[in-house]
């Protein structure tokens, strides 16, 4: 988004033939500044670096002029969890272009999915030549309606198996009961290896959705905590997921931050149903600020 300064009158004559100046000048808001590098915890070699010529996530608001991210503090799991007390959380920040992971904190733990599982659907749906604007709308909107419909047309638990095989997820499992979707358990690690090959593989109608993520969810929910909240006018594309309550309370966000979606970046959190959704969001949103800086 760009700002303009404006139209200014510079001269003015009163009661007298003259002339008026007017001088237009058009000025653009500073470069989004590039993701502020933290302390490497583990560089999860076993993460491929993905391409950096995929397509750029479209610009969340830009930076004020001037505007420079701060230095996170330590981030590593003690950091992590004095941001979700009484809570689980696990996070990745993947750099594409050093080909390793700034930060990592239980990345292989386990959590039900609730709508990052639409990432897979969306890739078995597009493979299997379906409705390309229906899976931007599931994915944008997080529409749980759409993703049913595919889950059942396009092999439901098969989506699972048969892509976890195809991109290597280690740690991710088709639901204990067929017909719900969203509690396929996954892992941060293994939502960073989604990410990488839809940025290798799939970019279009996939990423240009998750640019378009809207404010509200299908159900009204607020899709914009975590990454779009603390962003800080880098560019995003995002696909978040939250639900409850068996038994626990779960609370995600995903996606591409910065130029050239350089940095992945995945956040899982799991609460207590104590911990209301409000409550969960800001605990996710400050996560990833910490991350990011």
């Amino acid at each position: 988004m760009r700002k303009l300064s404006g139209i200014f009158l510079v001269g003015l004559c009163l009661g007298a033939i003259g002339a008026v100046a007017v001088t237009a000048s058009h000025s653009t808001a500073a470069t989004p500044q590039p993701v502020a590098a933290s302390e490497v915890v583990t560089t999860m070699s076993e993460l491929p670096a993905t391409p950096s010529s995929s397509p750029a996530p479209k610009p969340s608001p830009s930076l004020s002029p001037g505007t420079t991210p701060k230095q996170p503090a330590k981030v590593d799991a003690a950091a992590l969890d004095r941001l979700v007390p009484g809570g689980t959380v696990s996070a990745v920040l993947f750099d594409r272009q050093r080909g390793a992971a700034t930060v990592s904190v239980r990345a292989e733990r386990g959590y039900t999915s609730a709508s990052l599982v639409k990432l897979l659907i969306a890739l078995a749906v597009l493979d299997g030549g379906g409705p390309a604007p229906e899976v931007q709308r599931m994915l944008s909107r997080s529409d749980d309606d759409l993703a049913s419909r595919f889950w059942t047309a396009y092999g439901g638990p098969s989506i699972v198996t048969r892509w976890a095989a195809k991109i290597g997820l280690t740690g991710t499992r088709p639901p204990a009961d067929p017909g719900r979707w969203g509690d396929t358990r996954i892992t941060a690690a293994d939502v960073v290896r989604i990410y990488q090959y839809v940025l290798a593989h799939a970019p279009g109608a996939i990423l240009s959705a998750l640019r378009a993520a809207t404010e509200r969810g299908s159900d009204g929910f607020r899709q914009y905590f975590g990454i779009p909240d603390a962003a800080g006018g880098r560019p995003w594309a995002v696909k978040q997921g939250w639900s409850c309550c068996r038994p626990t309370r779960m609370l995600h966000t995903s996606g591409v931050v910065g130029e050239d979606g350089r940095y992945i970046v995945v956040v899982l959190t799991e609460d207590p149903q104590s911990v209301d959704y409000a409550t969960g969001s800001k605990r996710v949103t400050a996560v990833v600020q910490a991350m990011l800086g």
